[in-house]
């Protein structure tokens, strides 16, 4: 069964799969994301699919890697409707979903917000940041949107 199929179970379970949103923007508990809104890393414009991880590591890099200066955020999100594997990351650079990528053109429900994670060292943002910018100036960072 993939996650989210089961949609007429209204009552929660111990068992349900949790998602992370990483991100810079501060929002509230309640909150929809939806699709149409421009990217957390700005150089993609607006996209067609709201981006999130099973993984609090994927959510942690999501957070340090989104545009701009403020605080680095981590939500746990809840889809509305279904979802599918990021083909952006799925069998393309992590075979598998190792990860545990995933995007919906359905919003995402802010349902709570992850303090006191421990983010990843300086200098792994910088190799990370790095190898972006020279995927970019190759013209390899497309998003398949």
């Amino acid at each position: 069964m993939k996650p989210n199929e089961n949609e007429n179970n209204s009552s929660p379970s111990p068992f349900a799969q949790t998602y992370f949103h990483g991100t810079k923007a501060n929002l509230k508990t309640g909150t929809l994301l939806k699709v149409g809104f421009n990217s957390n890393y700005s150089q993609y414009g607006q996209l067609n699919h709201i981006y999130f991880t099973a993984t609090l590591d994927a959510a942690i890099w999501g957070a340090e890697l989104a545009a701009g200066d403020e605080k680095e955020r981590i939500y746990l999100v809840e889809p509305t409707g279904s979802i599918e594997d990021d083909p952006n990351l799925t069998d393309k650079k992590f075979p598998g979903n190792p990860t545990m990528s995933y995007r919906s053109q359905h919003p995402l429900k802010v349902v709570g917000e992850v303090t006191g994670w421990q983010g990843h060292a300086p200098e792994q943002i910088k190799a990370m940041k790095d190898g972006l910018a020279k995927l970019r100036e190759q013209g390899l960072d497309e998003i398949e949107n």
